[in-house]
């Protein structure tokens, strides 16, 4: 029988893609409904362009640093945790060997192998790397799942830049009159062609990506708009 090659079989699948392309996503989502609802509740407010370039330009810096730190603290964060699993379980497979072959050979057992194949794995899995099995079976920590701080806060906080520059180019460019038509317009496109690009990218479903991210985005700038009405001064 013709050897299968497990790297080949791997890139057919979408999952070793999911930690990038969620900050990705999240960033550029975030980045475009945010500064859309912000310019959107700016202009309910205004009769002029300035301030709401300057609020919009304001919103988009403020939102990449604070999505890009963000990330990288809470992935971050994530890792540390992670580390600290890895370095408790070695001391545990120095300690208590036995215990721990019993707990990994019960994992496949629980999985659906035979008791006596469950511990045979087990056995052999641990000659070759006690430590890896026990990182990947016991604790489900694998180089999928594992993210790293640095490529999510930098693909978060460009992903929000991204997203962010296209509402203000709406605000630049658009006409006044009528401006929060024509960002929430414009907004709906932006949020369609994100919700077709990350499902295409993901191999998700299309239209459920694009009926997602776009309810919620119209809900945002909807709210947006109405507090701008309720509590806004015209300038």
């Amino acid at each position: 029988m013709e050897e299968i090659n497990i790297d080949n079989y791997l890139d057919n699948h979408y999952i070793h893609r999911s930690n990038w392309l969620r900050a990705a996503v999240l960033g550029a989502n975030d980045g475009i409904i945010s500064v859309s609802s912000l310019a959107i509740g700016v202009t309910a407010a205004s009769l002029s362009r300035e301030p709401i370039a300057l609020a919009t330009v304001a919103g988009l810096v403020a939102g990449a640093l604070s999505m890009a730190a963000g990330e990288y603290v809470s992935v971050s964060s994530q890792t540390d945790i992670e580390k600290a699993d890895i370095e408790r379980e070695a001391i545990e497979l120095q300690e208590m060997p036995e215990e721990e072959l019993q707990i990994l050979a019960k994992i496949y057992e629980n999985r659906g192998l035979k008791k006596e194949t469950a511990m045979q794995v087990a056995i052999e899995l641990t000659e070759k790397d006690a430590l890896g099995a026990h990182i990947r079976d016991e604790l489900g920590i694998n180089e999928i799942t594992q993210a790293n701080p640095l490529q999510a806060a930098l693909a978060s906080g460009a992903a929000f830049t991204v997203g962010g520059v296209l509402p203000l180019l709406v605000v630049l460019f658009a006409p006044i009159v009528g401006m929060e038509y024509w960002l929430y317009g414009f907004t709906i496109i932006f949020l369609i062609i994100l919700g077709i690009t990350a499902a295409k990218t993901g191999g998700s479903n299309v239209l459920k990506a694009i009926v997602r991210i776009t309810v919620w985005g119209t809900i945002a700038m909807a709210i947006s708009g109405l507090v701008g009405y309720l509590f806004g001064v015209n300038v």
